[in-house]
């Protein structure tokens, strides 16, 4: 499909009468409602059999974590490993995965970066600010959103305006020297619902590079702090134009700058600044029995790496995507979806000195999905099927298949679904790049069950297997990215309790068993067979809640890593970390919170020679006007 036959298709749906009454997120009173996992807007219950994890915005306010990447660490199924501390790079493995596997979205708009190496996404930067939810949702999702989306997808939404008129101001601060103040304001004047809010955060830092490993720093030197600092504005914006037409638009800037050490190395003088963009500009039109959606996404990032003041390379990735979705209520209890978009990427390299070396490429696709929801009484079908045409490989076609069914106070759930992920732009064209690469493959498949025991007492379980093909990795002989013949899987269990009785208080206990293999029978690196997550929210009162959250890592293959003997084991150990958090409303208007990470001063390695913070204490205060 070319971009001539896709925009006649565009112009010709736009012409057609379209759809459905404004949405409201009222309509589903007591369960979460959901975007990510089906593209329209629906209860979790209604998704079909998707595996869909829900972070509202409460429980990121109660977290007190400050940026996206630590509000995620304990969600079901994913792992991150971080190199050092805030702004440093992590990775995602969702279900076990390779991180370039997993699609970030910020508002529906693709955000891993066309610059990387892998395209693989990283969060380090993104605040925990004005946002309403992260929707999470595991296993193969390329039928709706192309690729990169082979294990799953991370869905950021902006807040929106609320009923009322609010505006906010903050200020907190605690260990290593850390400061944020912050401001926001949301309402509705008119025909115009706005939220806009800005953060500015400070920290001095710890060494990205572990001290405290005595095979890294065996004279028990203090290394140098990486500090970092981060200033972030979003904004999302509403324009009803009439009862049927709106526009929409959100907007986030981030721009960061952080210290860095080299891989075991304390190194004083290296500095990565960063600013990324990323924006969506959407026009609603609702006519029944058709919903349509015109827009135009994009996202931009750059990053500099500096040596003792001098530039020693500089990327920038930029990506933009112009689509349209039309969602037809074709009868009570089914909704047929039909979406089109065109993408376009981009990467600017540039390094100097001895190893100097430039990129300038570009790549291009267009695609259209369909799918099917229906709901018959307690079963929910979800079905759909992608076409993708990539200018460089050729054309791949994905589905997916989701029902669940619910007997009494059970609910049974499955999904089936192929993915696939295009070769980044620098796994093509760099000096390590291969152009004859194609594009990698999956396969995944999910069943599992969840139980009503009471009032607010839950229990579930899912079994999950994915299956990769044509995995890209980098070729030691030949210094070129390459194919890798065979297969690499992932499987395991995904288990949870929730309490959530008619009481001020909240329990929920999730573990998750992780199996790996590589196509040469290996472990993939950093990622758990076993993780167990506990978390409790008491309204001890009016103005008091506590919030705990406790979290136990298994042991993790990594490269190098030793034991307290100094052998080789290549594994990293297991780890137990308890994080406490409180707020008190002390006026009507006035808030003041706290929270105490890593209590016990746990010390433990993410990745192999990189630190991790020790126990430390942040408060704050917060006023609404």
């Amino acid at each position: 499909m070319n971009k001539r036959t896709l925009a006649i298709l565009m112009a010709a749906m736009l012409a057609s009468r379209t759809t459905q009454a404004e949405e409201t997120l009222l309509a589903y009173a007591g369960n979460e409602i959901v975007v990510s996992a089906t593209k329209t807007l629906n209860s979790i219950t209604d998704a079909g059999g998707s595996s869909v994890t829900v972070i509202t915005e409460e429980e990121i306010r109660q977290s007190g974590k400050p940026t996206v990447i630590e509000v995620i660490k304990g969600s079901t199924g994913i792992d991150v490993a971080s190199n050092g501390g805030p702004g440093s790079n992590s990775s995602i493995f969702l279900r076990g995965a390779d991180a370039k596997y997993t699609l970030v979205l910020i508002d529906g708009v693709p955000v891993n970066d066309p610059a990387d190496g892998t395209r693989s996404p990283n969060l380090s930067n993104l605040t925990a600010d004005n946002i309403s939810q992260i929707e999470i949702v595991r296993g193969p999702s390329s039928f709706l959103y192309g690729s990169g989306a082979s294990a799953g997808i991370i869905n950021i939404i902006t807040k929106k305006a609320g009923e009322k008129p609010e505006a906010y101001v903050g200020v907190e601060g605690g260990s290593y020297g850390t400061y944020k103040y912050y401001g926001g304001a949301n309402g509705r004047q008119g025909i115009v619902d706005y939220s806009v809010g800005f953060s500015r955060l400070k920290t001095d830092g710890f060494s990205s590079t572990d001290e405290r490993n005595r095979f890294v720093n065996s004279t028990g030197l203090s290394f140098e702090k990486d500090g970092y600092e981060n200033t972030g504005f979003s904004a999302n914006v509403g324009v009803k134009l009439n009862d049927n037409l709106k526009i929409e638009t959100v907007f986030r800037h981030t721009e960061a700058s952080s210290e860095y050490d080299n891989p075991g190395v304390d190194v004083i003088g290296n500095e990565q600044d960063s600013e990324q963009y990323s924006g969506r500009l959407s026009l609603k039109m609702s006519y029944e029995p058709l919903t349509s959606t015109l827009y135009y996404g994009f996202s931009s990032q750059d990053r500099s790496y500096l040596a003792n003041g001098t530039l020693s390379s500089k990327y920038h990735g930029y990506l933009y995507e112009i689509g349209w979705q039309g969602d037809l209520k074709a009868a009570k209890n089914n909704t047929v979806s039909v979406g089109l978009n065109t993408q376009h990427e981009l990467i600017d390299q540039a390094s100097y000195g001895l190893f100097a070396s430039s990129i300038d490429n570009d790549m291009a696709s267009n695609a259209i999905f369909l799918e099917d929801q229906w709901r018959i009484g307690n079963l929910r079908l979800v079905g759909g099927v992608r076409y993708e045409d990539n200018e460089k490989f050729g054309d791949k076609t994905t589905f997916r298949f989701a029902p669940s069914c619910g007997f009494g106070d059970t609910v049974v759930k499955f999904s089936y679904a192929t993915g696939f992920r295009a070769p980044s732009l620098y796994e093509l064209y760099s000096t390590y790049g291969n152009e004859q690469l194609k594009a990698e493959s999956s396969k995944g498949w999910d069943i599992g069950v969840e139980q009503k025991l009471s009032d607010g007492l839950t229990v579930g379980t899912t079994y999950f297997s994915t299956e990769f093909d044509d995995r890209i990795a980098f070729d030691l002989s030949t210094w070129k990215y390459a194919q890798v013949d065979g297969r690499t899987r992932t499987e395991g269990l995904e288990s949870f309790v929730e309490w959530r009785p008619d009481a001020p208080y909240t329990i929920a206990v999730n573990h998750t068993y992780t199996y790996t293999q590589d196509a040469n029978d290996q472990e993939l690196l950093r990622r758990p067979k076993n993780k167990i997550g506990f978390s409790f929210s008491w309204k001890a009162s009016d103005k008091l809640r506590l919030n705990a959250n406790l979290q136990w890592v298994g042991s993790r293959k990594d490269s190098g890593a030793r034991n307290d003997e100094g052998v080789v084991t290549g594994k990293l150990d297991s780890y137990f970390l308890a994080n406490i958090s409180a707020s008190y409303t002390l006026q009507q208007n006035v808030e003041l919170y706290g929270r105490i990470d890593n209590l016990f001063d746990e010390y433990y390695e993410e990745a192999w020679r990189y630190a991790t913070p020790g126990r430390s204490a942040y408060a704050g205060v917060k006023v609404t006007l």
